[in-house]
């Protein structure tokens, strides 16, 4: 599957950005999905994640209530809606998904979208 995220930019602190993530292929519906963002300097950190019936989903604890993540399989796409932003928030935010070709594993990754979150 390839990914593509877009939607990042330069926001101030308290504002609000939507990522979106769009996925190739039929069988995006079958996938768990994720979220994870790389500050400069930083390694890769995990964000969000929602499972593929979007029963499920999870939070690192400095995004919690401020973050949703959200999926819509008829549009193959991912999302990750980002309020209350602060400067800590600034980073290169990736979309990643488990196809199991890697067991347990996020296998596919999309390109990532600068996130700037000024002071």
């Amino acid at each position: 599957v390839q990914l593509q995220a877009s939607g990042g930019g330069l926001v101030q602190a308290g504002g609000s950005l939507s990522l979106s993530c769009a996925a190739s292929g039929r069988t995006f519906a079958m996938y768990n999905m994720g979220w994870f963002r790389q500050a400069p300097g930083k390694g890769r950190d995990f964000v969000a994640a929602i499972s593929w019936s979007s029963n499920s989903t999870h939070y690192t604890d400095s995004v919690e209530g401020r973050f949703t993540i959200s999926r819509g399989n008829a549009k193959n796409t991912v999302y990750l809606q980002m309020n209350s932003l602060k400067p800590e928030d600034t980073a290169v935010y990736y979309c990643a998904a488990k196809t199991g070709r890697i067991p347990n594993e996020y296998d596919s990754w999309g390109q990532g979208t600068q996130v700037t979150v000024s002071s």
